[in-house]
């Protein structure tokens, strides 16, 4: 693991912050030690629901490869994945989600997230998916901070 990776997907979060596209969320995709894709939270800006860092980083990934198959690449994702975005890693086959702050932080800020932490939807899965909790928090907690402050936000 490398803060490199994580500081860009923090980076990209606050970039969407700034622009009021979405929540305080962002994704970094990295294969074999390089940057394949970066991505923020889209689901103000776009008015849809589904367009969650992780999705928007994995459908990157996904042109920039031409292949829907992610197996030899790790995302790093400032909050912990939904179930939605838990499902999308798996299906991608994505090894390994590296994330720094958890649901429960989110939930508190009005965000509208299942009360299902990855590691359950792992362990009912199955999943071969390697999960590694609490990484660089208090920086990702700092993008939470952000979101708390501003006048003017929507949560979903």
């Amino acid at each position: 693991m490398k803060k490199e990776f994580m500081q860009k997907a923090i980076d990209a979060a606050l970039k969407g912050i700034k622009k009021m596209k979405g929540g305080p969320f962002g994704a970094c995709i990295v294969r074999k030690g390089k940057v394949i894709a970066v991505a923020h939270n889209t689901v103000l800006e776009s008015k849809n629901p589904i367009c969650h860092a992780e999705i928007n980083a994995i459908s990157l990934a996904t042109k920039k490869l031409k292949s829907h198959i992610l197996k030899e690449c790790v995302i790093y994702s400032t909050t912990e994945p939904c179930p939605m975005c838990f499902s999308a890693i798996h299906w991608a086959q994505i090894k390994k989600v590296v994330y720094g702050t958890r649901i429960p932080d989110v939930q508190k800020r009005g965000f509208n997230e299942l009360q299902i932490p990855a590691r359950t939807l792992k362990a009912l899965s199955k999943s071969p998916l390697e999960l590694r909790s609490g990484y660089m928090r208090p920086e990702c907690l700092e993008l939470l901070k952000t979101w708390d402050k501003l006048d003017k936000k929507q949560t979903y």
